[in-house]
């Protein structure tokens, strides 16, 4: 059977702003006009949610080719068709353009059509800007700039509706601030498949509310914060705790789980305030789960790692990381590689992953997986593989099938045939082993970014980073090949974990020629064929397809 190549799709001319362009038929005229440069405001419309039109925020001159009495469009100086301007304005959101459309974004009849709009909404919205979570990237208060009257012809007093309402546990509702946009009823009706929010009552006094005897408390709730165009609804998590203007946003992606979900880190003075989604079709649209979004707390946990420390005597003491490297490498030396497992994590980069494949391949460690990690999956975003990189350390060797080896580990500690443990990022306790086995090993190499109860049986102990404090690559569920960004610094003297197995490999094997990851990475590119011709930089903000996977994004 031969395979079927898509026809490219039916293209129509649209005339915008007096300029004639092109478009796929089917695009809605509102991002017709944002490709051609003339962005349409806009309230209830969102390009991932249906189109009700109710906000009337974009309304436009729309026009239809003027037709003879052949019935055919009557044609200008130019061969273009003559346009017959409609006499009312019409919504851009739902409507789809067509052959010889025309449209005018900024004629006076538009441009005072959307002065009405805001005239009406501003009517009963509170004048609470200093204080509202979303000053800063509020729409309202971005288009009251630009088509709203420093002055109110509004002498009545303003309908008062309920505030810091709570529409369940990581979200709050101010319904006063809510323009009825809507967004946040079809997103749960559309995307989260949990239809708890509507409004009631009529005119100026409709408010938004839950469903009776419902709460906003699905796994995606945190989205409608993210589309709500004003401050009506706010993350009870981030609610009043930073001005936006003074975030640092950097663009990274999700590490809870295997989908990768892409977002933006918002940081003040290397303390995260905030996840958010960013858009990548091929992997999360515009959405992220409730789950990832809030799973940043544990890196300004008060367990976090500061200092290395070895063990002297029977207890643990600060060190040099020159002394604490010497030291773990001493006690690995001192073994054969059947006497020598490591415990890797799915949770490591590809850097960290290769890096732990070389010490490895320099110990002669043959005992050597990941943990797997599973829980509850949707069929939204969130999946069953709570390790965002276990395709990764498929593809570099670490592991063939995660989990696989762990009973042999276990067996040989027990058994006393292994004598030396490397736990990179886990827990031994976690895969079946007991304190007193670890405390009885003669070499523990604990590095992690937490205290957990097997610390304090290491030999020497290598605080390392979190997620948003490392820069690195790692490969979705789906086989896309991603790349974690810095956004904040490593707190004490924690440091990069790929710096800790590079210096850790050096002094096991007296070799050196790696100065920085993108040496790492040079290094897979060289060794994995799926890496060639690829770097940190060339795989960009989005990310690039690397293994073959027959699965789409939600």
């Amino acid at each position: 059977m031969s395979d079927q190549v898509s026809a490219p799709p039916q293209m129509v001319n649209v005339q915008i702003n007096g300029v004639w362009h092109e478009f796929p038929k089917g695009t809605r005229v509102i991002e017709a006009c944002e490709k051609a440069g003339s962005y349409v405001p806009r309230y209830c419309y969102h390009k991932k949610l249906s189109s009700p039109g109710n906000c009337r925020m974009c309304l436009i001159e729309m026009g239809l080719p003027k037709m003879g009495p052949d019935r055919k469009p009557e044609l200008g100086p130019d061969g273009k068709p003559l346009i017959n301007w409609m006499p009312r304005p019409q919504i851009s959101c739902a409507q789809d353009v067509s052959e010889g459309m025309g449209v005018r974004t900024d004629s006076p009849l538009a441009v005072e059509c959307r002065k009405g709009v805001m005239e009406f909404l501003l009517i009963n919205h509170p004048l609470d800007c200093p204080i509202c979570d979303q000053a800063g990237e509020c729409r309202l208060q971005e288009f009251s700039v630009e088509y709203g009257s420093a002055e109110s012809r509004f002498l009545e007093n303003k309908v008062k509706k309920p505030k810091n309402i709570e529409l369940g546990p990581r979200v709050t509702l101010d319904d006063e601030r809510c323009i009825l946009c809507s967004r946040c009823i079809r997103f749960c009706q559309e995307v989260a498949q949990d239809d708890v929010l509507g409004f009631v009552d009529r005119g100026s006094h409709s408010v938004l509310t839950a469903h009776p005897g419902k709460r906003l408390e699905n796994n995606y709730s945190l989205n409608t914060v993210d589309i709500c165009p004003v401050g009506a609804l706010t993350s009870s998590d981030f609610r009043f705790q930073m001005r936006v203007w003074f975030l640092k946003e950097t663009k990274s992606f999700c590490t809870s789980c295997a989908t990768g979900c892409n977002t933006i880190i918002g940081t003040r003075e290397d303390v995260i305030y905030r996840q958010t989604p960013r858009e990548n079709d091929a992997v999360n649209s515009c959405w992220m789960c409730d789950y990832g979004r809030l799973n940043f707390g544990y890196l300004q946990s008060e367990k976090r790692l500061l200092q290395p420390e070895i063990l002297s005597g029977d207890k643990l003491i600060p060190a040099e990381w020159s002394v604490a490297i010497t030291h773990a490498a001493v006690q690995l030396k001192h073994f054969s590689g059947w006497e020598i497992a490591i415990l890797a994590s799915g949770r490591m980069t590809n850097e960290e992953l290769w890096l732990t494949s070389q010490l490895a391949k320099t110990l002669g460690v043959e005992s050597i997986d990941i943990v797997p990690r599973h829980g509850p999956a949707d069929n939204i975003l969130l999946s069953a593989d709570r390790n965002p990189n276990t395709n990764g350390a498929r593809l570099l060797g670490v592991t063939s099938q995660p989990g696989a080896r762990l009973p042999e580990i276990v067996q040989g500690v027990a058994s006393g045939r292994i004598k030396a443990l490397v736990a990179l990022g886990e827990n031994p306790i976690e895969i079946g082993l007991t304190v007193a086995q670890i405390t009885a090993l003669p070499a523990f190499i604990a590095m992690n970014i937490l205290a957990n109860d097997s610390t304090p049986a290491a030999t020497a102990l290598l605080p390392s980073f979190g997620f948003a404090e490392k820069r690195g690559s790692m490969i979705n569920g789906k086989g896309r090949l991603q790349r974690l960004n810095r956004a904040v610094r490593g707190p004490g003297q924690a440091r990069d974990d790929w710096e800790i197995l590079r210096d850790l490999i050096q002094a096991c094997s007296g070799r050196n020629g790696i100065y920085s990851i993108e040496d790492v990475f040079r290094q897979m590119s060289e060794s994995v064929p799926q890496f060639a011709g690829l770097s940190l930089s060339k795989i960009g903000d989005l990310g690039v397809q690397i293994l073959e996977n027959a699965g789409s994004p939600a």
